[in-house]
């Protein structure tokens, strides 16, 4: 399936690493949902097919049955891999706002005020809402503090070469410490003359001895601080 990017999520980590996550828009969701839908209704068939022989036992354990489908299938499949199977197959997932695999407490919260989204009829509610803000969150995901997103957009974890760590010699923007952890995750992809080259284009907080190592250096701590020395 095309993945379509409706617009893109921003999360900076206490790190000062920015993610990227892309979200899933109302018409993608609400395929997910009608799929969901239709998966239920072959349950719910099902159970009365099995319990419509047990008489008025059998009536008991078929609102019980209806009950349980209703409210806890999606959040069952949330919060087993924050996906039921009408996402799976839309490739879209549940998340917290901070990227962060979903709770039991958000993934209940979330869908109990699903009925909510769904007056007056055809989740109109919930649709309203998703349009109406930049993170196409239904009522639901408001209340939960969670988010819809496609699946291939994972969180990024940033991988770098292990070297002994230290501070810059000056205070660093974010954009700038970001700048060197993007060429230290880069640098097993590069040569060496590529690497120095792009290294000596900040001489004046490496130096012109093994400039690229400085980097590293800076990269390992600004990711993990002191205790990576």
């Amino acid at each position: 399936m095309t993945q379509q990017r409706d617009t893109i999520a921003h999360y900076q980590t206490p790190e000062g690493i920015e993610l990227s996550l892309s979200l899933a828009g109302p018409i993608v969701r609400g395929v997910a949902w009608l799929i969901d839908f239709a998966i239920r209704i072959v349950c719910y068939i099902v159970l009365a097919i099995f319990l419509k022989w047990l008489g008025g036992v059998g009536g008991g354990l078929m609102l019980i049955g209806l009950f349980l489908i209703e409210w806890f299938y999606p959040v069952f499949f949330e919060v087993r891999n924050g996906m039921t199977p009408g996402k799976k197959v839309m490739g879209v997932k549940v998340v917290h706002d901070d990227g962060t695999p979903v709770s039991w407490t958000a993934s209940l919260l979330r869908n109990l005020i699903r009925p909510i989204d769904l007056l007056p009829i055809c989740n109109i509610a919930g649709f309203i809402a998703m349009l109406l803000n930049s993170r196409f969150k239904r009522l639901g995901d408001f209340a939960a503090g969670t988010i819809v997103v496609y699946v291939r957009d994972e969180i990024r974890v940033f991988s770098i070469p292990e070297y002994p760590s230290c501070p810059a010699p000056m205070p660093l923007l974010l954009a700038e410490q970001r700048l060197i952890l993007d060429f230290c995750e880069r640098t097993e992809k590069l040569s060496r003359e590529r690497r120095q080259e792009l290294a000596l284009l900040l001489r004046d907080l490496t130096g012109r001895k093994e400039p690229e190592n400085r980097l590293l250096a800076y990269g390992n701590w600004f990711l993990k601080g002191k205790a990576s020395r």
